[in-house]
């Protein structure tokens, strides 16, 4: 027997209470698109987000899909109370200071959409200056990639996507993060050239096993982690930020096997924080890498220490 229309009222309204967003809901119940968007962006700005009219566009973009935004702002679309439900939803999360990927469940990256969690870091768009400096180097056929730390998968998959031949790697510690890499790899079409692989940076992979080495692993000092922004600091996974009490543990531990993993000749890139570059390039000068190329961000910050194996 199908319930009553009572029913399924009352069960839309239980459902409505238990939302994130009501106290959103309630706040919108007399404003158009155009108002509830300048009430959105004022909110965000008050919660600490400095983009907040960028995110502002996201979240509504997010919520109205499959509806264009600028037409349902005219006037010209119904907007649903599904979709101003959905929008108060995402919203009321970010306000938390939740990362805008983690609410939307996906960042850009290169040319790549990828899935992400609190179980990984977040793409950035600097790192993308590591897959620049590893293609203007690398443009040989049937490479094989070893991405160390590969969270999300981004710089493997950004690299792979980029050249049909090459094969590659990624390890990490946490099996949360290689479940996010794995669907990513399927995501993108590259799950037949991925493979990834539970494990601590290099240790238990082939001697000489790889032509190219990448990773953009935790940096950040420790005594400073307490006063990074909230969307890191709180929704971050610290396995990904926590470099130790200088910052330099896991490039320590990473150099230390660089002559062990890379073939004669192969590059190593890894990323850095904007003060590292030239510590971090003692680390592996000391190590018996010679030269060290340190490469610059759009910023003009140091972003990439890279070297070849003999």
């Amino acid at each position: 027997m199908s319930p009553s229309f009572d029913t399924l009222v009352d069960k839309a309204k239980a459902d409505m209470s238990e939302r994130p967003g009501l106290f959103l809901c309630e706040a919108w119940t007399s404003l158009d698109l155009g108002d509830v968007r300048k009430d959105l962006i004022l909110r965000l700005r008050e919660a600490g987000v400095e983009e907040a009219e960028i995110e502002t566009r996201h979240l509504m973009r997010h919520a109205l899909a499959p509806d264009d935004l600028n037409a349902a702002l005219s006037g010209d679309v119904l907007v649903s109370w599904q979709q101003i439900a959905a929008l108060a939803d995402l919203a009321a999360v970010r306000l938390t200071r939740r990362p805008l990927s983690q609410v939307l469940g996906s960042q850009p990256f290169w040319t790549l959409d990828l899935k992400v969690s609190g179980d990984v870091l977040t793409p950035r768009s600097d790192t993308e200056a590591l897959v620049e400096a590893v293609l203007a180097r690398c443009d040989g056929d049937n490479l094989r990639l070893l991405d160390l730390g590969t969270g999300s998968g981004a710089i493997l998959l950004a690299l792979l996507s980029e050249r049909e031949s090459w094969t590659g790697l990624g390890v990490d510690l946490s099996s949360e993060a290689l479940e996010i890499a794995g669907q990513n790899s399927v995501r993108c079409g590259l799950d037949e050239r991925a493979q990834f692989f539970r494990g601590r940076w290099g240790t238990a992979l082939e001697d000489h096993g790889f032509d190219i080495v990448v990773s953009n692993p935790p940096y950040i000092v420790r005594e400073v982690l307490a006063g990074l922004e909230p969307e890191v600091r709180d929704f971050e996974p610290s396995l990904a930020l926590d470099g130790g009490a200088d910052g330099l543990d896991a490039y320590r531990d990473i150099i230390s096997d660089m002559h062990r993993l890379l073939k004669p000749g192969g590059l190593f890139a890894f990323e850095i924080g904007y003060d590292q570059g030239q510590t971090v390039s003692a680390l592996a000068s000391d190590a018996g890498f010679d030269p060290i190329e340190i490469v610059q961000d759009l910023s003009g910050m140091d972003r990439i220490v890279l070297g070849r194996g003999s």
